[in-house]
């Protein structure tokens, strides 16, 4: 970072401009975006350390604004605990493993999520099922925030398969977005990685992000988000092949 400040700042910028306006759209894809683009140019880790202030205050915004956030949490707390207890758990995963791992990881991520996105698969959990899979999920998804840095895996399609009311949903998101952050942030400043210059870059960042998300909800009564989402979902399907192929050439 420090052999082309200037076109890593660009880089940044451009990043979370793009993935704030994404986010203003369809209400998630901040983090996901963020580690995808940036993973080109730095280790996982820094990208995910970068992301934290951005992806914390974004989401404490969608949060807020939802309808009930109470009977939500009450309902949704084993999972928060779970996602808290397994990035934890693989915190040192992303902060002291090796880069090509972490990236191979990343992208393999990347490409799970999209071939979800662009399936029509819709799940369904039913609530005798949710006391046991809530913490699993909450447990799964915390690990693969630890090994990757990106918080939607398992985590949407579980929230999504819940039958939750449009708004419901998005605040669900906004709360699991919002723990993942929180706990991410706690296990890189364990291990030394989200500290010092990383920690103010992330505060910079959030401009950005938040000019792109004021965009996105623009964006979002003149675009036709079927498109929109087909648009992400591909370009995230390509970002990931390029990024889990990097350590396998």
């Amino acid at each position: 970072m420090m052999h082309q400040p200037l076109s890593i700042i660009t880089i940044i910028a451009v990043t979370f401009l793009l993935a704030g306006a994404v986010k203003g759209m369809i209400g998630l894809g901040l983090p996901t975006i963020a580690m995808g683009m940036l993973g080109l140019v730095m280790p996982p880790a820094e990208a995910a350390s970068l992301l934290i202030v951005p992806s914390f205050v974004t989401n404490v915004w969608q949060l807020a604004n939802g309808p009930g956030f109470g009977p939500l949490l009450e309902r949704l707390w084993p999972m928060m605990a779970g996602v808290c207890l397994g990035t934890w758990v693989g915190a040192g995963f992303l902060a002291g493993g090796s880069s090509g791992f972490a990236t191979t990881a990343l992208g393999i991520a990347l490409v799970l999520y999209a071939i979800l996105g662009l399936s029509s698969m819709r799940l369904r959990v039913s609530p005798r099922a949710e006391p046991w899979m809530a913490p699993s999920v909450g447990l799964a998804t915390g690990l693969v925030t630890a090994a990757t840095g990106v918080f939607v895996l398992p985590a949407v399609p579980y929230l999504q398969a819940l039958a939750l009311e449009k708004e419901e949903l998005v605040q669900a998101l906004g709360l699991s977005f919002t723990v993942s952050t929180v706990a991410l942030a706690a296990g890189l400043a364990q291990h030394g990685v989200f500290a010092g210059p990383l920690m103010g870059v992330s505060l910079l960042a959030l401009a950005p992000a938040l000019a792109g998300m004021m965009v996105g909800q623009w964006l979002r009564h003149r675009v036709r988000q079927a498109t929109f989402r087909r648009c992400f979902f591909l370009g995230l399907l390509a970002l990931g092949v390029h990024l889990a192929s990097q350590t396998m050439v």
